[in-house]
């Protein structure tokens, strides 16, 4: 059996719906630990989320899991990052995506290639440099 992650369940019951900046980095980092870390794999000890067991379903799984990858790209683009950005996050999601289509190449992929985790890297590294205010120390 897995074990729990890091992740406090609990967490998504107080998730900000405002439309303030730190507000939106705590809902795109939610969403992200919902699609990439809930259990880790015994053995491996690697984590996986919702972007994994969705790809187990035959193309329906994968086009849910890259519509729930599109939502932290909408979260973005409210924030203001560039159109290059925006570009190369919907390049992630998109090679997730094609990715998944292919069995079992795809679902190995998606536990390697973490699609929303770089998104939210290139989110973070926006929101560090144009609003300062919102950085959260990780731990």
């Amino acid at each position: 059996m897995a074990n729990a992650s890091r992740i406090d369940p609990g967490a998504f019951d107080a998730l900000p719906l405002d439309k303030g900046i730190a507000a939106s980095r705590r809902r795109i980092e939610a969403m992200e630990a919902l699609l990439e870390r809930v259990v880790v794999l015994p053995g491996i000890n690697r984590p996986i989320g919702l972007d994994v067991v969705l790809g187990l379903v035959p193309v329906v799984g994968d086009i849910a899991a890259a519509a729930l990858g599109s939502y932290i790209i909408w979260e973005a683009r409210n924030l203001g990052l560039s159109k290059l950005q925006m570009l190369r996050m919907m390049g992630n999601v998109g090679f997730d995506a094609v990715l998944g289509f292919v069995p079992l190449i795809g679902d190995a992929a998606d536990v390697m290639f973490r699609s929303n985790t770089r998104n939210l890297r290139i989110i973070r590294k926006h929101l560090d440099k144009h609003h300062p205010s919102t950085v959260t120390v990780e731990g």
